[in-house]
């Protein structure tokens, strides 16, 4: 963070369009700020080209004599409905409204909306960091309005609301998400009373959709430590509410001295593992599913203790359910999800025991072509504090890295699928789409699986024949 004089910030600002802005704000005679993220950037020295610009009157008006200034160079709309202006110049994009007070009913996150002043619209702002503005106008260019410190917490790394929290979390209780959303982007603390204030109103976000919800959840899932927010929300009782199965796993059982390891911490362990490798959105949310059908499957064996079989088929039943009610998309992207779940632990199984080219045909042929990622998921899964079981682990998922390689590179898709189709099985024994036809598709397919045979006709052949007999088809 650097920290600016008025002088300094004019210097900043010393762009095209923000002189533009002036002078179409002094035409009209009214004051101009810039506001919002924008400022908060600047200080955080981050590159943005969303400038959100409040107009003490109406933004509207601002946002047209742009236009008319910049001519056929900039696009105009306008949202009348909003009272808001976006005009589009080069590389920037400004956003206008008329500084305005709010005021909301319980049951609703939006709000009833009158013309205000630069202070009313600072008041209503979701964080201080958030509520700073400089003005734009030609006599107080560049000039800072900080009322709430929000350069201070700035230089603290705070998160706080300008007005008292439960008033800010009230009126929008999305703000708790964004607040966390914050904290976790940029690595900050939530200031105590506020933290309290979550814990106090986390049921309001019950009034919010998911579409919203899921939204700041990518954010922070996105993060470059997403396990701060989830942290943060299991803390303060949000994650409870929005994402219970996850929640559910931050317990700790013990019988007879024995105990298992807390599961929430480990998936948030294993998320921050695969972050390392610069992992894409739909991987991330893998690894915060993988673990979440372990309250369902805990069992204590009084031979081995506890005990979590099935798990991933049981939290690859959950993810449906759990895209739906976020509102997340119910497409290919929720298929790769589950089927990353699914199978996170057949890789282990394999580096467990004795790596073999018949269990690799089997893993490659049922991950297909997002078995890179599912291999990552499954080293990042390995946080074991033995590290010497953890060092056997990972050399073994080395070896079978190389065997999954050497298969690639022999056309597997051609080395897994039988020669001999369904097709071909059901007109040599004059049969419909059956059972008899899957039986003895799947005969071929293991076969093949095994490496018992050569993926050719004529030994592929032979077995049919054989199975054939034994189900009495020919």
């Amino acid at each position: 963070m650097k920290l600016y004089s008025d002088e300094e910030l004019a210097d900043l600002l010393d762009q095209e369009i923000f002189h533009q802005i002036s002078e179409a704000a002094d035409q009209l005679g009214l004051e101009c700020y810039v506001v919002g993220g924008y400022v908060r950037d600047i200080f955080l020295e981050r590159p943005s080209n969303d400038i959100d610009v409040v107009v003490v009157g109406s933004g509207i008006s601002v946002a047209q004599e742009l236009k008319r200034m910049l001519g056929r160079k900039a696009h105009l709309s306008v949202f009348k409905n909003f009272g808001t202006a976006q005009v589009k110049f080069s590389k920037s994009e400004v956003e206008f409204v008329g500084a305005r007070r709010e005021s909301y009913s319980h049951d609703s996150r939006k709000p009833i909306v009158e013309d205000g002043t630069l202070e009313d619209d600072q008041n209503r702002r979701d964080f201080t960091i958030n509520a700073m503005a400089i003005c734009l106008n030609k006599d107080r260019f560049g000039e800072l309005v900080d009322p709430f410190n929000g350069l201070a917490d700035l230089e603290d790394g705070i998160i706080a609301t300008p007005l008292e929290p439960d008033i800010t979390f009230s009126d929008d209780p999305l703000r708790m998400m964004r607040c966390i959303r914050f904290a976790t982007q940029l690595n900050f603390q939530i200031e105590d009373e506020t933290f309290v204030a979550l814990e106090r109103m986390a049921d309001r976000i019950k009034i919010v959709s998911g579409e919203r919800i899921k939204d700041e959840l990518n954010k922070i899932i996105m993060a470059p430590h997403p396990s701060i927010g989830f942290e943060y929300l299991q803390r303060c009782g949000l994650l409870q509410i929005i994402l219970p199965e996850l929640s559910a796993l931050d317990i700790v059982d013990q019988k007879n001295g024995r105990a298992h390891k807390n599961n929430f911490y480990h998936t948030l362990e294993v998320l921050e593992n695969v972050v390392k490798s610069e992992a894409p959105l739909w991987l991330r949310w893998a690894a915060l599913l993988h673990d979440v059908g372990k309250t369902k499957s805990k069992r204590w064996d009084p031979a081995i203790g506890w005990t979590f079989h099935n798990h991933n088929l049981i939290g690859a039943k959950m993810v449906p359910q759990i895209f739906r009610r976020l509102m997340l998309p119910m497409d290919m992207k929720m298929k790769y999800v589950q089927k990353l779940v699914e199978l996170h632990m057949r890789p282990i199984a394999i580096a467990d025991d004795e790596v073999t080219d018949s269990a690799v045909r089997r893993l490659l042929n049922d991950a297909g072509e997002d078995i890179e990622d599912l291999m990552m998921l499954c080293e990042a899964d390995i946080t074991s504090k033995n590290e010497v079981r953890k060092k056997l682990f990972l050399e073994n998922f080395r070896m079978v890295r190389e065997k999954l390689t050497d298969l690639k590179e022999k056309d597997y898709v051609r080395l897994l699928q039988p020669v001999i189709d369904g097709n071909e099985i059901m007109e040599m024994f004059h049969l419909k789409p059956s059972r008899e036809v899957g039986i003895l598709k799947q005969y071929l397919k293991d076969a093949v699986l095994d490496n018992r045979v050569e993926n050719e006709r004529e030994p592929l052949m032979a077995l049919l024949m054989q199975k054939a007999k034994e189900m009495k088809l020919d």
